[in-house]
């Protein structure tokens, strides 16, 4: 113990006299999270011409203002700031060019039949945000204090809050690292900024249901990755996938793991199957939260209202195809489809795997996700009230 106590001692001893040691004090000193008393808002004076709710495609349609806060490791969080959207300047050595040190978010404001604006759920998607900070190394904050700043940022453009059915404001929260110089390491600079915009359907085929590619040569995430963790980097590897499947005439990609070629996800979606278990008792299975898929705000909320119903068994466990491929055969699968913020549920029609065209018999009439739908949709549109949303005010 003594021998420890002099290393210790002469460390001290040698950040002290080479400033180290300050300079640590000074980081744990800093601000650890930004706060909505401090955001200051500069409003735009040249407004757009907002789109119409029939011409609204995700992704392409973005409001007026956007809110940024900086961080340094020096310094801690800055204060948020609320000015006109613009784009953003770099060095060309920025982290996030080069190692992909970078993670978002995904959310939605619905405008309510009764005119009030509704979050859903906004702090699990908060949590998720900071568990990927962690996991980039990047810094975290207080979910709350964003939630506010957000909130105000609604405010601000709430006019672009589109009052369609199945439309909404969708919420990028993005971090990022900015650091300028090159080398895997640790940011020494980081921006997190929010952008918002309306949108459609996720879909251009609206609530269709879909054909999926399941090629197990293909994989998205395997234990002790990053599958559990919404950061830009695990999305760039699925694009050419994704175009694969397109070319084969199909609308998603089914990713597989393993030898036993797991159903985890489907496209950017989360994935449930409703059908007979071999026991003879009907079941709702989705794939654990194993590290190989995202824990979902919409899958999680599908999996409470379930268990809140109690009409079926609810799983979280691995399944694989050799079983899912049993049970069509037996006429015991029931439904399957994906689950995600973007789109809420998503029927699937066929599943092309190993050769094979897969019929999924629920396809006409897919009872249980359109209940889903509705159940969600009531919830998030105000016609149902309940403690998943969050008014904005």
């Amino acid at each position: 113990m003594a021998a420890i106590g002099r290393q210790v001692f002469n460390t001290l001893t040698y950040q002290v006299k080479h400033g180290i040691y300050l300079n640590t004090v000074r980081a744990f000193s800093s601000p650890s999270t930004f706060k909505y008393a401090d955001l200051t808002v500069e409003q735009t004076k040249s407004p757009q011409a907002k789109p119409t709710p029939d011409k609204l495609l995700f992704g392409h349609h973005f409001t007026d203002h956007m809110l940024e806060v900086d961080w340094t490791s020096k310094n801690g969080w800055g204060k948020p700031h609320i000015s006109p959207l613009h784009n953003l300047s770099f060095h060309p050595a920025a982290k996030v060019l080069h190692y992909g040190i970078e993670l978002f978010e995904g959310m939605k404001a619905y405008m309510g039949v009764d005119g009030k604006i509704r979050l859903f759920r906004p702090m699990e998607n908060m949590k998720r945000m900071n568990k990927t900070a962690k996991r980039c190394d990047l810094p975290t904050f207080d979910g709350e204090e964003l939630i506010s700043c957000i909130k105000k940022l609604i405010l601000i453009d709430r006019e672009w809050v589109p009052k369609a059915e199945n439309s909404s404001l969708y919420i990028r929260p993005t971090l990022i690292g900015n650091d300028p110089t090159l080398g895997v390491s640790k940011s020494q600079q980081a921006l997190l900024f929010v952008i918002v915009g309306p949108v459609g359907s996720y879909f251009t085929t609206g609530l269709e249901p879909v054909t999926l590619m399941a090629d197990p040569k293909y994989v998205r995430a395997w234990p002790g990755g990053c599958g559990s963790y919404k950061m830009g980097s695990n999305y760039a590897p699925t694009i050419e996938v994704q175009s694969n499947a397109v070319k084969a005439k199909c609308q998603q990609v089914l990713w597989l793991y393993g030898e036993d070629h797991q159903l985890t996800e489907v496209g950017t979606m989360n994935l449930f199957m409703y059908w007979t278990n071999e026991e003879g008792v009907d079941e709702l299975i989705t794939h654990p939260l194993d590290g190989l898929v995202l824990p979902g705000v919409t899958r999680s909320s599908l999996i409470k209202l379930a268990e809140e119903w109690g009409e079926f068994k609810v799983t979280e466990k691995p399944y694989g195809m050799k079983e899912v491929v049993k049970a069509l055969k037996e006429n015991r699968v029931k439904e399957i489809f994906g689950a995600g913020t973007a789109c809420v549920v998503c029927p699937v029609k066929e599943i092309v795997y190993e050769g094979e065209v897969l019929q999924i018999p629920a396809v006409g009439q897919p009872k249980l996700s359109m209940r889903f739908f509705k159940e969600l949709t009531d919830i998030q549109f105000g016609r149902k009230p309940s403690d998943m949303v969050e008014i904005v005010e």
